[in-house]
């Protein structure tokens, strides 16, 4: 393996490190497999058997999918502890992308729910530990101060979005044409061509990418290894004995996260190590955690909601041919790859004029319950369906309000973060993602194609609601944030 000054030094990749080729592909495979996968799982656990899929009850089958996204955000926390602590983040990002194509393996070969426990266990184990390491790896590849970080990067989340853009497409072809299982054999078959071209260009990446930041104490691990272990037996024997079940699951992981969450609040504001100003800040960040989840439980409806109403409400039809349901997932990573650098050549060009984080939080939430809402007008188009070009100008609102809140939440966290509590903070970011995610799937329980107005009433205005609460107490939030803006 390269030293990690060689590598820093490198320009084979138009003019970046070439180990940022391998970072790009592997990601872009593993969006695709994601994205390909997720867009086919609702219907694929809803539809009749004779349609090939498990005949699940609608409700449940959309709370499974929240569920399975609130448990990969959730695994990102712990994937972040295993690589500082015990693997270092690109041998974590190695072992996760082995778990990913295991468990597309199995939801293409296992049948019935056998391969969906086994395949959504092991492709949100894998897709945690992935999404919290690559990008650290990718930070690798710059040295401090390097004018390219940013280029890089912007390449790097092209890839994420060629692979989100890409794989609803052939995978919701191939369910269409062939049957589902086909989709999720595709899937496997992007995340292996990923693994493939990754191990090829491991020795690209440098050897600080395989450093352990935190290393865990030799006379600790067995003991982390215990608990692990000790976890996974529990979670088996719930599930075996029926207290865990596909009806309740996204109940458990709502529940799970927020437990959660509460505790790491709790560890870092008695926490000794904090300073007043940090404690303050801190404290600033609750109401734009609620505000997120609050968020992200609407917009990812994307792949509960809203793939039940392409499936049964969106006329689908072009030029005499039906289009598969997934390929509206298609739609969203277009749009991101159109309008985030528009967004952030306008905040650059306002500099500091532009919108406090808080602010652009109630900006991201307003606007995310202003897209339900916009669905209202379409209740009632019959059996024409509604047109797929509303859709996909409800979903462009959708992007907009995710570009407000998203990549801001992120560095939100970071700014806030008390200096003993950096990882922690952006883990709690990512479990604000979580139990959104999670929300998305419960919400999704009460949506019936035969009775919309009241849904989508009530969970946009519930969110516009939420926005400006938000809105009412920013002054009060700017003065917890001690000057952070």
């Amino acid at each position: 393996m390269s030293t990690s000054n060689e590598v820093q030094q490198d320009t084979r990749f138009f003019g970046h490190p070439r180990g940022l080729a391998n970072l790009f592909g592997v990601e872009m495979w593993e969006r695709f497999s994601f994205y390909g996968m997720l867009g086919i799982l609702g219907i694929y656990l809803y539809y009749k058997v004779d349609q090939g899929g498990l005949g699940i009850d609608q409700g449940a089958a959309l709370g499974i999918v929240g569920a399975y996204g609130g448990m990969v955000y959730l695994c990102s926390v712990i994937g972040a502890w295993v690589a500082d602590r015990l693997l270092g983040s690109e041998r974590t990002l190695f072992y996760s992308a082995i778990l990913i194509m295991i468990g597309h393996i199995s939801l293409a070969v296992l049948p019935g729910m056998t391969g969906v426990g086994v395949g959504l266990a092991c492709v949100a184990v894998g897709s945690g530990g992935l999404k919290s390491n690559v990008t650290a790896v990718v930070g690798t590849l710059y040295a401090e101060g390097d004018e390219r970080r940013d280029a890089g990067f912007t390449i790097f989340y092209m890839g994420i979005n060629l692979g989100g853009f890409i794989g609803p497409l052939l995978t919701g072809l191939a369910q269409q044409e062939v049957g589902f299982h086909l989709g999720f054999g595709l899937a496997a078959i992007g995340m292996a061509l990923g693994l493939i071209q990754y191990t090829i260009g491991r020795k690209n990446l440098g050897t600080q990418a395989s450093e352990i930041p935190n290393p865990l104490p030799a006379s600790k691990r067995l003991l982390a290894i215990a608990g692990g272990v000790l976890i996974v037996a529990v979670i088996a024997v719930l599930i075996s004995t029926g207290v865990i079940t596909p009806a309740n699951l996204a109940d458990v992981v709502v529940y799970v996260v927020a437990a959660i969450s509460v505790l790491y609040f709790v560890m870092i504001l008695t926490s000794k190590k904090i300073t007043s100003d940090e404690r303050s800040r801190v404290f600033s960040f609750i109401p734009m955690y609620i505000a997120s989840a609050a968020f992200f439980s609407l917009y990812q409806q994307q792949f509960t909601v809203v793939t039940a109403y392409t499936d049964q409400r969106l006329d689908r039809g072009l030029f005499g041919w039906m289009m598969p349901v997934s390929w509206v997932n298609s739609i969203n990573p277009v749009f991101v790859i159109v309008f985030a650098p528009v967004l952030a050549a306008i905040w650059i060009k306002l500099g500091p004029k532009q919108p406090s984080t808080p602010l652009k939080f109630v900006l991201g939430t307003v606007l995310m319950g202003a897209a339900f809402l916009l669905f209202l007008p379409m209740v009632n188009t019959g059996k024409n369906g509604s047109p797929l070009i509303a859709l996909a100008g409800i979903l462009l609102v959708f992007t907009i309000a995710e570009l407000m809140v998203s990549p801001v939440g992120l560095s939100l966290s970071t700014k806030l973060a008390p200096q003993a509590f950096r990882t922690q903070m952006v883990a709690l970011n990512f479990l604000s993602v979580s139990l959104g995610t999670a929300m998305s799937g419960k919400l999704a329980e009460y949506y019936s194609a035969d009775d919309e107005a009241p849904y989508f009433s009530i969970v946009g205005g519930s969110a516009i609601v939420i926005g400006l609460v938000l809105l009412a107490l920013i002054p009060f939030i700017r003065r917890l944030m001690k000057g952070v803006h």
